[in-house]
C-alpha cells in the first residue's frame, strides 16, 4: 500500500509506510500550504526543476532530517552550495534505493533559481514504491514522448493541470491517453489566480476516459493499494 499526501500546490509527501519522499516541497509561502517546512518529515527529497515554487524549503529540510536531495546535477550542487547534500543526476538516469527506485523522464519547462542561477533541464519521474508505479510529471507542456511512460504502466500519473505555466486540463487529459495511467491526482492549480482551475471537474472528465482518480484538498491523501 503506497499513501500519497498532497501538500499543496505540486509538492507530495508519499510512503510505504516504510521510506518517506517529499517531492518538490514549497511550503514557506504557499497560501495553499497542508504543513510547514518544520512540520515535514522525509527520507528523501525529490526535486523537478529549480523553480522556487517546487525548491522551495528542500535545503532547510534535507538539513534538519538528513535526507538527501535527488535531482538533476545543476540543482543538487547549488544545494550542496547552501549546505545541504544530495545525489546530483541527469535525465534518463535511475537513482535505486532500499524498496524502489526513480527514473528521470523529461519535462518541457524551463529551470532558473530565484536569483537567476541556470537549474539544468527540468523533470519528471516514474517512481516505484511499495509495489506501485506513480508518474510525476513535475511542470510541463503535453508532448508525444510521453507515450514512453506507458510502459511502466503506472497506477498513478500526477498532472499539472493550471494553464499558463504548464499544460492545462484539456492537455492534461491527453498526457493520460499517452501514459494510460490508472488514476490521476490534478497538481499545479489554484494556488494563485493565473492557474485557477476546477479540479473536480478535471477528474470527473478523466473519468469519462476510464481513468480514476481523486482532486484532494491540502492536506488529504489518496491510498494506491
Amino acid at each position: 500500500m503506497v499513501e500519497v499526501r498532497y501538500l499543496g500546490h505540486s509538492a507530495l509527501l508519499i510512503s510505504d509506510g516504510t521510506t518517506r519522499i517529499l517531492v518538490d516541497p514549497f511550503l514557506t509561502g504557499n497560501p495553499k500550504a497542508a504543513l510547514t517546512a518544520d512540520q515535514v518529515e522525509a527520507d528523501l527529497v525529490v526535486l523537478t526543476h529549480a523553480h522556487g515554487d517546487h525548491y522551495g524549503d528542500s535545503v532547510a529540510i534535507s538539513q534538519r532530517t538528513g535526507a538527501p536531495i535527488i535531482s538533476n546535477y545543476e540543482i543538487v550542487s547549488y544545494a550542496e552550495k547552501q549546505g545541504a547534500k544530495g545525489v546530483g543526476m541527469n535525465l534518463g538516469g535511475t537513482y535505486r534505493f532500499k524498496g524502489g527506485w526513480l527514473k528521470w523522464f523529461p519535462a518541457w519547462h524551463s529551470s532558473s533559481f530565484p536569483d537567476g542561477t541556470y537549474g539544468g533541464l527540468a523533470q519528471g519521474f516514474v517512481l516505484e514504491l511499495g509495489g506501485k508505479r506513480l508518474y510525476i510529471a513535475g511542470d510541463t507542456a503535453l508532448f508525444s514522448d510521453m507515450t514512453l511512460v506507458a510502459q511502466y504502466s503506472p497506477d498513478l500519473a500526477v498532472l499539472p493541470i493550471g494553464d499558463h505555466f504548464t499544460m492545462g486540463p484539456d492537455d492534461a487529459l491527453k498526457a493520460l491517453e499517452l501514459t494510460r495511467a490508472k488514476q490521476v491526482l490534478p497538481v499545479h492549480y489554484n494556488t494563485f489566480p493565473p492557474i485557477a482551475q476546477d479540479g473536480a471537474a478535471f477528474v470527473q472528465q478523466a473519468g469519462r476516459l476510464g481513468v480514476g482518480g481523486q482532486a484532494l484538498a491540502p492536506g488529504e491523501h489518496m491510498t494506491l493499494s
